[in-house]
């Protein structure tokens, strides 16, 4: 798989996928994970930490992500939005958990609050796929709605 940018902003991109998936919802299949990253905290002068109060606190953060491919899986591309929300030092838990969410946990808790900082790619097959992903960006850029035709082969 090749790795494609992409130029919209992922808030953009989550809410056309949504508005589609309310009126076309076998369009696409999801996939959307809730997780907390446990880290350690790097020594920075701004913190006033020790290296005893560094062991005893690690920053949390809360990545959140979405991925969006074709009902078709022969289609061969995937969109991926990330949410990744730092909430700071923490009293050290090693417990990292994940869970699944649907779509709209997705949006309304982390793309609509504004919640940390979103990024979106996606991954493409061969030169067929990215075509069919392009012409589903280009769906999203414009606002245009119905894309079915952007998820069937040629």
């Amino acid at each position: 798989m090749t790795t494609c940018p992409i130029d919209i902003e992922p808030e953009q991109t989550v809410r056309w996928i949504v508005a589609e998936h309310k009126s076309t919802p076998s369009l696409f299949k999801f996939d959307a994970r809730c997780g907390v990253e446990v880290r350690d905290i790097p020594p920075r002068p701004e913190l006033h930490l020790g290296d005893e109060e560094r062991e005893d606190l690690r920053e949390v953060a809360t990545i959140v992500t979405l991925e969006v491919t074709p009902a078709h899986a022969s289609d061969g591309w995937i969109l991926k939005v990330t949410v990744e929300d730092e909430t700071g030092p923490r009293v050290s838990n090693d417990a990292a958990l994940e869970q699944k969410i649907d779509l709209g946990t997705f949006y309304h808790q982390f793309i609509r609050s504004g919640r940390g900082v979103a990024t979106a790619s996606a991954e493409v097959r061969n030169p067929a796929a990215e075509r069919h992903l392009n012409e589903l960006l280009d769906a999203i850029l414009v606002d245009r709605h119905p894309v079915t035709t952007t998820v069937r082969h040629s």
